[in-house]
């Protein structure tokens, strides 16, 4: 029996590992939030405390980074697949007066209403690309749109529709990709 133990503990020794393998380094999260942030974790304009080092998130090949609103107050990480986000509390810059007077100015003026640029049933083309290739993919839309909005447009018949980003009448990306 005490042979058995002996055995077994290189193996689990061995296991522990690859098992730690299947969730996301916090230590990552933190290194993208600093580089996207361009300010280290405490410091003005950085995350306030590293991440939570004992969340249990799926490993995610290709981490998406974006402000969560435009004040910059926290960035949201997330992953398309496996399908997970977090918010990370980001330091505020210190604004200067007039800045913040400006601020507090342009608040107070509601924006004029901007009309959607897609609308319900109008054909529209989803379009991906870099500088070396690009894709395109036409499609019904299942709902209106301003132009940086999000909708649902159906490209085949009998799957699931997808989802895209309006840019302009008739045209769309997928979320993610840069014009």
């Amino acid at each position: 029996m005490h042979r058995l133990v002996m055995l077994s503990a290189p193996a689990l020794l061995m296991a522990a590992p690859a098992a730690a393998q299947t969730f996301q380094s916090t230590q990552t999260l933190d290194t993208i939030v600093a580089q996207f942030t361009g300010s280290a974790i405490g410091q003005p304009g950085g995350a306030r405390t590293a991440v939570d080092s004992r969340l249990r998130l799926a490993a995610c090949a290709a981490p998406q980074l974006s402000w969560r609103t435009d004040a910059q107050d926290a960035v949201v990480v997330r992953c398309m697949t496996p399908v997970w986000r977090i918010f990370v509390p980001v330091n505020a810059l210190p604004q200067a007066p007039e800045a913040a007077l400006v601020g507090a100015v342009a608040a107070a003026t509601p924006p004029a209403p901007v009309e959607p640029v897609i609308r319900r049933g109008d054909p529209i083309t989803i379009e991906v690309g870099t500088g070396s290739f690009s894709i395109s993919r036409d499609g019904i839309a299942m709902g209106d749109a301003r132009p940086g909005e999000r909708l649902l447009v159906r490209v085949e018949e009998r799957k699931p529709p997808i989802q895209a980003v309006a840019l302009e009448s008739g045209r769309a990306t997928l979320p993610g990709w840069a014009r």
